[in-house]
């Protein structure tokens, strides 16, 4: 185990220092400074082994915590990524952007803060990288069966990598002109450098694994003639389909979805040329929406250098410590300040937007907003004469995704879908089409990364069944709901 004094010894949590505000958003670099060796070996010391790891169960890939802790405790970092690639393909997406259910399921986090586990795993990643320990894994003989894996996404990616290690012929198809799904276009590099990206998809070519970028499956291939030159399909897609604030004024110009908004900004960093890129310099910009997207919108308009932002959430502002009816194992609603509110702006709660209020040229100029009122049967309106204005010359809705697109897989396939809008499968991840398999946000609803990334193993893990008769992949042993029904 760890130090078996060290939880007594060290009663602290200890990060990284955030880079200086007024500096950070001069660029799009991460905001985090380089980790002290020193501090990550005491950290990681504090982990006391326990005799039920609870962080297990609060881990969806079930990640072996107190092992891969007293591998960095020891000095041991080979070992350490070893037993951390052992349950999860890619600990440099986990380790900057997982909100770390095992922190709040940490046994230590009973009566201490909790360990710092995200950044010990994104510390050993970093580490690996460095000293050059990721290496290529590829299969040592092939199975002569073909998988098309629709979607480049974290689900995707995690699918396909353990059926390329499995022998299987594994092509990844993605409509974007980059591999990576959300990770290329979703998440601002101050969150995450696409370098990152980058390093592992070199990983996954040189293991075998093909990468189909620009190609639309339901319009340059049909989803049935995809399945025809295939042995099985894995539909990781995503959730994709915003949702929508249909109130008066949506249509005005300056209100955006946030993908949009975000999507224009990586392409931009990534060197593209994006005519009439959605900018928030020189603006009073407005966010809807109190989740990660929303703040990833905050970060991104402080960096263009708006004139004021706002964050606006319906609901009430979350308890700063955890809540009783939220105990300890489980993964509390708390208020968190993100790097990205730290950087400035105001945050509002209980703020219902009416209406958008636009000017003689069809753009927005402001925001109707009320109070929210809660009614009896849990439901939540504006209350009546409280409504004002705030300025607004952009708007960014980041209000969460409704689920996967579905036309084409419905008009080509005979797919179902759920009452709440997901890919309808299986507890076998198959849908109601026979040989077509499902994994993350298409089939779980909006989700974690760290979700999609057990799925994709999940999922992996039957298609294998389902073609060689038995499996010898692993799958995540977290939470038992992993790939059951939405």
């Amino acid at each position: 185990m760890a130090d078996p004094k060290g939880f007594l010894k060290v009663t602290e949590r200890e990060l990284p220092a955030r880079r200086p505000v007024p500096v950070r958003i001069m660029d799009w670099k991460e905001v985090y400074e380089p980790g002290d060796k020193a501090v990550l070996t005491r950290q990681a010391g504090r982990c006391m082994d326990c005799g039920v790891p609870f962080c297990h169960q609060g881990c969806p890939l079930g990640n072996l915590i107190p092992e891969w802790n007293d591998l960095t405790w020891k000095g041991e970092d080979r070992a350490a990524i070893d037993r951390l690639h052992a349950t999860n393909n890619f600990p440099e997406f986990t380790g900057r952007l997982c909100p770390a259910p095992c922190e709040s399921a940490c046994v230590l986090g009973i009566n201490q803060p909790a360990v710092t586990i995200k950044q010990v795993e994104v510390s050993i990643i970093d580490e690996a990288v460095a000293n050059g320990w990721v290496e290529p894994k590829p299969p040592t003989r092939l199975t002569g069966k073909t998988v098309a894996v629709v979607g480049s996404g974290p689900a995707g990616l995690a699918a396909a990598q353990q059926l390329t290690r499995a022998g299987h012929t594994v092509a990844v198809y993605e409509r974007d002109d980059r591999i990576g799904g959300l990770l290329r276009y979703g998440i601002p590099d101050f969150k995450m450098e696409k370098k990152h990206l980058e390093m592992r998809l070199r990983q996954m070519r040189d293991e075998g694994t093909r990468f189909r970028a620009g190609v639309t499956i339901g319009e340059d291939i049909a989803w049935d003639e995809l399945r025809r030159r295939y042995d099985v399909v894995v539909v990781a897609t995503g959730a994709t389909v915003p949702r929508d604030l249909p109130i008066p004024g949506r249509d005005l110009a300056g209100v955006h979805f946030a993908m949009e908004y975000l999507v224009e900004q990586n392409r931009a960093g990534a060197g593209d040329d994006v005519p009439n890129q959605i900018s928030a310099e020189g603006k009073h910009v407005i966010v809807i929406g109190g989740g990660d997207t929303g703040a990833d919108c905050i970060g991104t308009a402080h960096r263009h250098g708006a004139l004021s932002v706002t964050n606006l959430a319906i609901g009430k502002q979350p308890a700063e410590a955890r809540p009783d009816h939220q105990p300890w194992p489980t993964d509390p609603t708390v208020f968190e300040i993100s790097s990205a509110h730290e950087e400035g702006g105001e945050r509002r709660f209980l703020a219902s937007t009416v209406e958008f209020l636009g000017n003689e040229a069809g753009e927005v100029r402001a925001l109707r907003v009320a109070e929210t009122e809660y009614l009896p049967d849990g439901r939540r309106v504006p209350k009546s004469g409280t409504e004002h204005e705030i300025p607004a010359d952009l708007v960014l809705i980041a209000m969460g995704f409704t689920g996967p697109e579905r036309d084409h897989l419905e008009s080509q396939l005979s797919t179902r879908f759920t009452s709440r809008g997901a890919v309808e499968r299986d507890d076998s991840y198959e849908t109601s089409d026979p040989g077509v398999f499902v994994a993350g946000d298409a089939g779980r609803g909006q989700s974690l990364i760290v979700w999609a990334i057990a799925e994709g193993r999940a999922a992996a893990s039957k298609v294998d069944e389902y073609l060689m008769g038995e499996t010898f992949l692993p799958a995540p042993v977290g939470p038992t709901d992993v790939g059951m029904h939405v």
